[in-house]
């Protein structure tokens, strides 16, 4: 780059108000800034933000005699679907028993789906999230007795 347009680009610099500019000519490229190369000085952190207090405990408490049986969770975030296509028969029912390998439901992470599959034998008890939900990792999503 022509060293008269980087002293051009000084004298811009100066007579505005603007605290930086770069160009870039091709491969050539050039910063000129008021401030130097050192970092910007550190802002103060805001004042710390009482948390929330938790969710009601008696929430969690009121669930917990529903949790008794096998609980599979759900192994990443996601969407959860019941059946493998809109409108299709959903891959088990409460009430159904399922054995170790049987696909329980499946769970879309990023545009890839991902059959979730029952690790125990034993009845569906409980089928916990609805279908085409979103679901957390280590959700419970099944109790099976």
């Amino acid at each position: 780059m022509d060293i008269r347009k980087v002293k051009k680009l000084i004298e811009l610099l100066e007579a505005s108000d603007i605290a930086e500019i770069e160009i870039h000519e091709g491969e050539e490229s050039v910063r000129i800034s008021r401030h130097g190369t050192l970092p910007p000085p550190p802002v103060a952190p805001a004042p710390p933000v009482a948390a929330p207090p938790p969710p009601a405990a008696a929430e969690p408490k009121e669930e917990e005699p529903e949790m008794e049986g096998h609980v599979i969770r759900s192994p990443m975030v996601g969407t959860f679907y019941r059946a493998p296509t809109p409108g299709a028969k959903p891959f088990v029912t409460e009430g159904q028993s399922v054995k170790p390998g049987d696909t329980l439901c499946i769970i879309e992470a990023m545009k890839i789906l991902n059959q979730i599959e029952s690790d125990t034998a034993g009845v569906v008890k409980r089928i916990l999230v609805e279908n085409g939900q979103p679901v957390e990792y280590n959700q419970p999503l099944f109790i099976i007795e």
